[in-house]
């Protein structure tokens, strides 16, 4: 039978030419600092649960009771009869945990992002994002309506003239830490040019929130940022918690804003409700655990420092995400497949997820990590890194 669309061959093919053809790894473990692969016991150096909370005992004994008390799924959107009392305690705790009047769940941050800036901004409005914003930050501007406009990386100054020439209502959306640099969004001058031109400020604080911050909470945490300052918090729970999904706190015409106009929460089913009670579990360790984010610190600064002695060009974070500068695709997947077999998981980020000519290794931390790992990935990355690019 023929190919009913040949094109799509082709495509994959052009794709594969390019060294940017992805490929799915079936893990057959809980996710931890170790992982099963392929019947290989191997050290995990690209996950997001910085605080290794997705198989805490703790979280995993609050999802097993939940299931008993609510079972598995939510069977419906929280408008019709999916909002259980675990969703709703969920909210309150994540309401006080970033100091804000209400937060509302959402079955992912994809999703989130998507019907967030989609309910705020449309025809007739401004959207300006920065240039390395998450994908699902720039798709919802894109699906909104809006005048789209992204700012150079971090250039307060190039938002201020972009703004100034716009009419209608503005909105300002940044990542916290973005996620492929690891870098900090300058919070305070952001909010500052908003404030200047009448805009909201709306930040994904999707990797910080849990990780940085003396308590964990964030970006705006570290920055000494509130409610005024940043009108529009999101956050993952599938990062720092270690669970799943994501909400927006605000203030309360904010959230039910979004309860009224957000297609993404109001069209969708609810996280089941044993999710919620796990996050709860996960939010109490973030709170009273910081010798996690302690920890975190303390390997990230020590793998700096061994990769700047061998003179590897790493991007300038001062987070959990430590990515290694190699520019082109087909040596970044060399050197990650080198690391694999020495038994190191660590992802190679290719266009187009990040600009051409940019490909990188993203090394990323845990708290569970142990300083040996870190020296025993450094000693890897400097025994393979020339030996895959020679036979590259």
């Amino acid at each position: 039978m023929a190919e009913a669309f040949p094109y799509l061959a082709r495509n994959l093919e052009d794709i594969a030419r390019q060294g940017l053809y992805r490929s799915r790894r079936v893990i057959n473990s809980p996710q931890g600092i170790h992982l099963q692969l392929d019947g290989r016991r191997i050290v995990n150096f690209c996950s997001n649960d910085y605080l290794g909370l997705a198989n805490h005992p703790d979280v995993i004994k609050a999802f097993k009771k939940a299931t008993d008390d609510y079972g598995v799924g939510s069977g419906s959107a929280h408008l019709i009869c999916g909002h259980s009392a675990a969703h709703h305690a969920l909210e309150e705790e994540l309401a006080a945990f970033t100091g804000r009047d209400r937060a509302l769940l959402f079955s992912t941050g994809y999703m989130a992002n998507l019907g967030l800036i989609q309910a705020l901004a449309g025809r007739g409005d401004a959207v300006f994002e920065d240039r390395l914003n998450h994908a699902s930050l720039l798709d919802g501007g894109l699906a909104s309506g809006a005048r789209f406009k992204r700012y150079a990386h971090a250039d307060v100054a190039d938002l201020d003239r972009r703004m100034a020439m716009a009419t209608g209502n503005k909105l300002v959306v940044t990542d916290a830490v973005f996620s492929m640099d690891g870098d900090f969004a300058p919070l305070k001058d952001l909010a500052q040019a908003a404030q200047q031109h009448d805009a909201w400020l709306m930040v994904d604080d999707a990797h910080g929130l849990g990780v940085i911050g003396a308590h964990g909470g964030g970006l705006l945490e570290y920055y000494g940022l509130g409610q005024d300052d940043v009108p529009v918090l999101m956050g993952t729970l599938g990062k720092g918690f270690g669970s799943f999904g994501a909400f927006v706190a605000g203030s309360e015409v904010l959230i039910e804003t979004l309860i009224q106009k957000a297609r993404t929460y109001i069209y969708t089913t609810a996280l089941p409700p044993a999710i919620a009670e796990a996050t709860r579990a996960s939010l109490k360790i973030v709170i009273a655990e910081s010798w996690r984010r302690d920890k975190l610190d303390r390997l990230a600064g020590r793998f700096r420092r061994g990769a700047e002695q061998m003179g590897l060009v790493l991007m300038p974070s001062a987070s959990a995400i430590q990515p290694i500068v190699i520019g082109d695709s087909g040596q970044c997947v060399a050197i990650s497949e080198a690391l694999l077999e020495a038994g190191f998981l660590v992802s190679a980020i290719r266009p187009p997820t990040v600009p051409q000519g940019s490909a990188r290794l993203r090394v990323t931390f845990s708290a569970l990590h142990e300083e040996q790992q870190v020296d025993g990935l450094l000693d890897a990355l400097d025994r393979h890194k020339l030996q895959a690019l020679l036979n590259y």
